[in-house]
């Protein structure tokens, strides 16, 4: 009989990720097949072999769920091997079967591995919040299957019809259910041109849209009271508040975006930068509220112009994720302080700066601009005219009272 077990191999730089492998033994031989899936040490049990979920709050709890469906559907697979190559010779070749078992992992026209690969080429090309969004709907995926893999020639109208009610009876609104639809409809749309598969248009019958949501904004008058807030007793609040003022007083600027932003982004009184979603140039006057926030700040060691990201010791986007979360959290104990009815992110702050700009009479043009809509084709053909100062004017009205 061949013994398999899932085993972790730490890495030898302290604090990296390790390795999870897969270990067959057969009599005397063992052979291990390194997985592609790598977890801190603390995120193993060895005495049961297999991965040590955190409670549900943790931020990787979703990322470790994901790999233990994966790992469990690949684990499967390898001892469906072992049994139809033990039933076929009488002599088991492990370097056979665990070559097998690689290359059987870039099979093209499975799913989930064409899925993966997507994963790999989005990392690799940089686009790091594409791989993580990919990643959930295969989460989803896989779990909807059970673990079970297919073919894309598999996939038809019938199945995604009970994969989005599978979504819905989740818990998932419209908006959700489409989003990993989209998704997953455009690695289909892929294979078929990759020849894996003829179209069989599978999605006609699910919905893929976009609904329409209400846009989160506050007024004036209630971004100067979160402003005027005397936090000084509290830390952690007060940097979540200046961080949510800061995006605020950058035309609403991303928090990813203010993240990775540098310190030589910052020249002649101009903040220059490029939308790491859309890859856009972005211009801003630099004004007196920017420059008192980060004066408040003493400067960390590092590239970055706010400290966000504190250690340039290749963990920049867990710091990013880590502090996006708890900044989030506790504006949420901001706006209960004062009083607001609502539950407060930095995603208010794009919003408002447009709700508010918008009550001032500011052309749409010039709201787009300041907000690097240039991929919106609407507004597109008034772009073009419209100058960055035209926009840093519009700003220094709107900060003017804070």
């Amino acid at each position: 009989m061949t013994s398999i077990k899932l085993k972790f191999r730490p890495s030898t730089t302290p604090g990296k990720e390790g390795s999870i492998v897969f270990q067959l033994i057969y009599g005397r031989t063992v052979r291990r097949i390194t997985s592609e899936y790598k977890i801190f040490a603390e995120e193993w049990d060895d005495e049961v072999g297999r991965i040590a979920l955190p409670t549900l709050s943790s931020p990787r709890y979703a990322h470790l769920v994901s790999i233990e469906s994966a790992l469990q559907w690949e684990l499967n697979r390898l001892q469906r091997m072992v049994q139809e190559s033990e039933k076929a010779t009488v002599t088991l070749n492990l370097d056979e079967l665990a070559a097998n078992f690689s290359s059987c992992i870039d099979r093209p026209d499975s799913v989930f591995n064409f899925i993966r690969g997507q994963i790999s080429h989005k990392k690799q090309i940089g686009k790091v919040r594409s791989s993580e969004t990919y990643r959930s709907m295969l989460n989803s995926f896989t779990y909807f299957r059970k673990g079970v893999d297919l073919t894309f020639d598999m996939m038809d109208g019938v199945l995604m019809e009970l994969y989005e009610a599978w979504m819905r009876k989740c818990g998932l609104t419209r908006n959700s259910t489409s989003f990993y639809m989209r998704i997953l409809r455009t690695n289909y749309k892929l294979a078929v041109e990759k020849g894996l598969t003829p179209d069989r248009h599978p999605f006609r019958n699910v919905y893929c849209g976009i609904d329409k949501t209400v846009k989160r904004s506050l007024p004036f008058s209630e971004i100067k009271r979160i402003n005027g807030l005397d936090l000084s007793r509290k830390p952690s609040m007060d940097f979540a508040r200046d961080m949510f003022m800061f995006s605020f007083c950058t035309r609403g600027m991303s928090f990813i975006d203010m993240a990775y932003l540098k310190k030589t982004d910052l020249n002649n009184g101009c903040l220059t930068y490029r939308r790491k979603k859309t890859g856009q140039l972005m211009t801003i006057e630099w004004t007196k509220q920017m420059q008192d926030i980060i004066d408040k700040y003493k400067s960390n060691g590092t590239s970055y112009l706010l400290p966000i990201i504190t250690r340039e010791d290749g963990n920049e986007r867990r710091q990013y994720q880590n502090q996006m979360r708890k900044i989030n959290r506790l504006l949420k104990d901001i706006a209960n302080q004062t009083g607001l009815p609502l539950s407060l992110s930095m995603y208010y702050t794009r919003h408002s700066w447009a709700t508010i700009a918008r009550g001032r009479d500011v052309p749409l043009a010039v709201i787009s601009e300041g907000l690097g809509h240039d991929s919106e084709t609407t507004t597109q053909i008034y772009l073009d005219s419209i100058k960055s100062s035209e926009v840093d004017k519009v700003n220094r009205m709107i900060l003017e009272g804070l």
